[in-house]
């Protein structure tokens, strides 16, 4: 049977029927229920619990009939809403949505200027405003954008011109570890039928120290110890000494073991060779040796599976040699929008 449009009862009647549904809600009864029950819509009822939490009981009465004033945003409202999504989260504006969905617009929108759209209308004005569904970059919360705006307007290019005067290469290091059961993209399988896996319990792997330049220069070691400061320290020599006619500026994060005060002496007795700087904290977004470290994961380690750690070791250090050969790859490393300062 076709449920009667609760759009045709009286003002009286829909106020009875939101109160009712709201109840319902409250009382944890499920929503797909209390709509087939009461012949409404999930989205009608999403729409009045929204008014309740808002107004409490007021948002549930009747009001009069027609367009509403202000019932459509202008140039001026638009562009605050606009504003609001490229510089906040939904979480900052106590919205319950983790990232800016069509739904979580179309709340911000009905919760600031009492104005409600429909999704697909939502979907139409944000590609309308020049707003596109992207993957989201991910950022630490501990990330201090202050301290990111002076690396990329003032220390950075200090850097570069002190690198220019010295006539030193700028290399860009990190250090990562690798899984045995890291596994990367897609598996082709019978449509609707998940491919699966094999594990195996026996899991081991290795480390590796990078560092690379914006000309394609690549040094990397593979090692199976804890990454310490005397490994960094050997990583460090091997370094200089591929390097022996030309000073080094080696810009790395904030490892303990990069500051560590044996790391900081050999540094100072070596300063004649190589110096050291340190990226802002929570910022490997802006290292472009990042890039080279997802490129390992996903071709050396990924896409393979070694039967042992020393198999493990030997895919990843011939990788990183073939990277070695081709120069113009490690250069696109630096192509990111992110890293693209550095290039």
């Amino acid at each position: 049977m076709k449920n009667e449009d609760a759009r045709t009862f009286s003002q009286d009647a829909q106020e009875l029927l939101r109160k009712k549904a709201v109840k319902m809600i409250i009382r944890g009864e499920k929503r797909k229920e209390i709509a087939e029950l009461l012949g409404v819509s999930t989205e009608a009822l999403r729409k009045w619990f929204f008014a309740y939490k808002n107004k409490g009981i007021t948002g549930l009465k009747k009001r009069k009939r027609g367009r509403r004033p202000g019932g459509k945003l202008n140039n001026k409202e638009v562009a605050i809403i606009c504003k609001m999504i490229r510089d906040k989260d939904p979480d900052q504006l106590k919205l319950p949505f983790y990232l800016w969905t069509a739904e979580a617009v179309r709340d911000l929108i009905h919760r600031k200027y009492n104005v409600y759209y429909g999704i697909r209308q939502i979907q139409r004005y944000l590609k309308q405003w020049g707003f596109t569904p992207q993957k989201p970059k991910r950022v630490a919360y501990e990330q201090n954008s202050e301290e990111v705006k002076k690396w990329l307007t003032e220390i950075y290019p200090s850097i570069a011109k002190a690198a220019k005067r010295e006539k030193a290469r700028i290399y860009w290091g990190d250090e990562m570890g690798l899984r045995s059961d890291y596994q990367a993209g897609r598996s082709y399988a019978v449509k609707g039928q998940t491919p699966v896996i094999n594990g195996t319990g026996k899991r081991f792997g290795c480390n590796m120290i990078s560092a690379i330049t914006n000309r394609g220069d690549i040094a990397f070691m593979i090692f199976k110890k804890k990454f310490t400061s005397r490994m960094f320290i050997r990583f460090l020599r091997g370094l200089v000494a591929g390097n022996k006619k030309t000073k080094i500026f080696l810009i790395i994060d904030s490892h303990p073991v990069h500051r560590s005060k044996v790391v900081m002496k050999w540094v100072e007795d070596n300063k004649k060779l190589i110096r050291v700087f340190f990226l802002p904290g929570y910022s490997p977004d802006l290292n472009p040796d990042e890039f080279l470290n997802h490129d390992v994961k996903a071709n050396a380690v990924g896409r393979k599976r070694p039967g042992t750690q020393k198999k493990m070791m030997g895919n990843v250090r011939n990788h990183l040699n073939r990277c070695k050969r081709k120069p113009d790859r490690v250069k696109k490393f630096f192509n990111a929008k992110s890293v693209r300062y550095a290039a």
